[in-house]
C-alpha cells in the first residue's frame, strides 16, 4: 500500500511508521502544524506538535530513510478544535479536544488530503484495532493492552474513515514494548515523555485561557433550590464534578462539602449540591455515530426504539460501565442515542463523549446534551 504516516513526534507513531516500512509498505512521514505560533520547546510531558516535537519527527522519518513533510493544518486545528473548545464552555459544556482533534483533522481533513494525494491509508500510533466483522465489515476494536487502549478517543470514527486506517500497534501488549523496540531501532524518542493535558494550554491553566479570551462575568452560585449560597467570576470557569475553588459564602446544612452540578450560561449561574447528586442515570445525545454498522444493521436490534445491552465509557481512562441503550426517534427535536447505565455513572458533564462498546468492539458515541441525575431534588 501507499500510506500516509501520521508522525507527531513521540515513540508511538515513531514505532508505527517504522512496522509499516518494515512490511514493505511506500511510506511517507507527515507531521500536523497545528498551532501558527507554537512553543519552541516542549516542558517535561506537557503540550505537543511543538518545533521540537517535528524535528523529532523528522530525526525518525530520516532514520527511516522515508520522505517527510509538514503540514500546516492550523487554520483548520483553531476552526474544529480550539474554537470548538470555547464555544462549548461557553455554552454551559466540557468539551473533548482530542476527541474533535481525532474526528476533524487527524481522519477528517489529514484523511480527506490523503486520498485526495493518492494514499490507501493513513497509519497512526494508537493502539486499537480494526477487525472485520461476521459479514466482512470492518469494525473497530479496542487494544490488546487494556491499561493503554485508546479506542475511546477513536469512537469517532466513521465506516468510510475506518476503511482508510490502519493501527499496528493494536495487538502490543504494552507501552514498555514499543519503547523497546524503538530502542532496538535505534529511534531517538524511544523514552521521549508522553504528552498530557490540552494541547493548545500547555501550562494546563484552562481557566485563565478561557478568562482571555470570553472574558469574566460575575453571576450567582446557587443550590438545588435554587437559593444563592456564593458568586463566581465566570460560569465558563467551572465544570461538572468540581469541589474546589466555589468560594460559597452559605455552608450546607448538614456541613458537607459541595460540589458543581450544572453550569447554566444562559442564566449564568452554577448549581452546586452534595456528592451524591452527581450520580447520573441517563444521558443522551442527539450528536451520534457509529464506528461500522449501526445497532439494526449489526442485528442487536430490530428496528430503532429497542432497547439493546452494551457498555458506556465517559473518559478515555474510566472503566466501561453495563448499560442499556436505545435510538430514540420520537417527539419533535432531532434522534437521541439514550444510555441508561446499569449503576449511575459519577459526574458526567454535558459536552463529554459516551462510548459504547459492545464486547471489544466500539458501537459507536455521542456529545453528551442532557443527564438525568438519579438523586431528586428533593432527596
Amino acid at each position: 500500500m501507499r500510506v500516509l504516516a501520521a508522525m507527531s513526534g513521540g515513540v508511538d507513531s515513531a514505532v508505527a511508521a517504522a512496522r509499516a516500512v518494515e512490511a514493505g509498505h511506500d511510506v511517507v512521514g507527515v507531521h500536523l502544524a497545528l498551532s501558527r505560533m507554537p512553543g519552541t520547546l516542549r516542558t517535561g510531558s506537557r503540550g505537543c506538535c511543538t518545533i521540537e516535537d517535528s524535528m523529532d519527527a523528522q530525526r525518525v522519518a530520516n532514520l527511516l530513510e522515508i520522505p517527510y513533510y509538514v503540514w500546516d493544518f492550523s487554520e483548520r486545528f483553531k476552526e474544529d478544535v480550539v474554537d470548538d473548545f470555547v464555544a462549548e464552555y461557553t455554552a454551559g459544556r466540557t468539551p473533548n479536544p482530542c476527541m474533535r482533534c481525532n474526528e476533524r483533522i487527524k481522519f477528517a481533513a489529514l484523511l480527506e488530503k490523503a486520498l485526495a494525494l493518492g494514499f490507501d491509508a493513513v497509519v497512526t500510533g494508537h493502539y486499537a484495532k480494526v477487525l472485520p466483522g461476521p459479514s466482512g465489515e470492518l469494525e473497530l476494536h479496542r487494544a490488546s493492552a487494556e491499561a493503554k487502549d485508546q479506542s475511546y478517543v477513536l469512537g469517532v470514527l466513521t465506516a468510510e474513515q475506518l476503511a482508510h486506517a490502519w493501527f499496528p500497534l493494536g495487538d502490543t501488549p504494552s507501552k514498555e514494548l514499543v519503547r523497546q523496540e524503538a530502542e532496538r531501532r535505534g529511534l531517538a524518542v524511544a523514552r521521549k515523555p508522553d504528552s498530557y493535558d490540552i494541547c493548545f494550554i500547555p501550562d494546563g491553566d484552562t481557566k485563565g485561557w478561557l478568562a482571555d479570551r470570553v472574558g469574566e462575568t460575575p453571576g450567582d452560585i446557587v443550590d438545588r433550590t435554587g437559593a444563592v449560597v456564593g458568586s463566581h467570576d465566570g460560569a465558563h470557569a467551572y465544570t461538572v464534578g468540581q469541589r474546589r475553588g466555589l468560594r460559597l459564602g452559605t455552608p450546607a446544612p448538614d456541613g458537607r462539602p459541595r460540589f458543581v452540578l450544572e453550569v447554566r450560561p444562559k442564566e449564568n449561574t452554577v448549581v452546586v449540591g452534595p456528592k451524591e447528586a452527581l450520580a447520573t442515570a441517563e444521558i443522551a445525545g442527539s450528536r451520534f455515530s457509529w464506528a461500522g454498522l449501526d445497532p439494526v444493521a449489526s442485528g442487536l436490534v430490530g428496528a430503532d426504539g429497542e432497547d439493546f445491552e452494551c457498555e458506556v465509557q465517559i473518559r478515555a481512562h474510566a472503566d466501561p460501565v453495563p448499560a442499556v441503550a436505545r435510538i430514540d426517534r420520537g417527539g419533535e427535536g432531532a434522534a437521541e442515542l439514550v444510555v441508561r447505565p446499569t449503576q449511575p455513572l459519577d459526574g458526567v458533564a454535558p459536552g463529554q463523549t459516551a462510548v459504547v462498546y459492545v464486547g471489544t468492539r466500539v458501537l459507536g458515541q455521542c456529545t453528551i446534551d442532557r443527564t438525568v441525575s438519579a438523586v431528586p431534588v428533593g432527596a
